[in-house]
């Protein structure tokens, strides 16, 4: 079974995506970067954000993430960077290249498809 994690950007997440329902419902929907799960056995396993600017803490995130859910036996099989992060960041070559580096899995850029031309469309 496949065992996903996202990872975002902070401060979108907490200010600006609302729940990150888009990635969510791509998730459940297996549409955009998630179609390649639409036949598969899949578990969403965490939602995560960067650290913030300039990208300092995403490793340390990543290895408290992995330690949270050590007594669980549950860690990520596959990582998606979220476009707030992969699209909207202008740290988002660093960040990701240092998740890429530290992540032991595959890091796939995209998640859901749903992106707004205007926000108040």
């Amino acid at each position: 079974m496949e065992k996903v994690l996202i990872i975002g950007c902070k401060s979108a997440m907490d200010d600006i995506c609302i729940g990150c329902t888009r990635c969510m419902v791509g998730f459940n929907r297996r549409e955009g970067e998630f179609a390649a799960y639409k036949d598969k056995d899949v578990e969403l396993i965490g939602l995560l954000g960067c650290g913030g600017c300039p990208g300092a803490a995403i490793v340390t995130r990543l290895a408290q993430f992995k330690l949270w859910n050590a007594p669980m036996e549950e860690k990520p099989t596959k990582v998606h960077i979220a476009p707030c992060l992969a699209q909207h960041c202008p740290n988002s070559e660093t960040i990701i290249n240092k998740i890429k580096a530290k992540a032991g899995v595959d890091v796939i850029i995209g998640t859901h498809p749903y992106m707004p031309e205007n926000i108040f469309a």
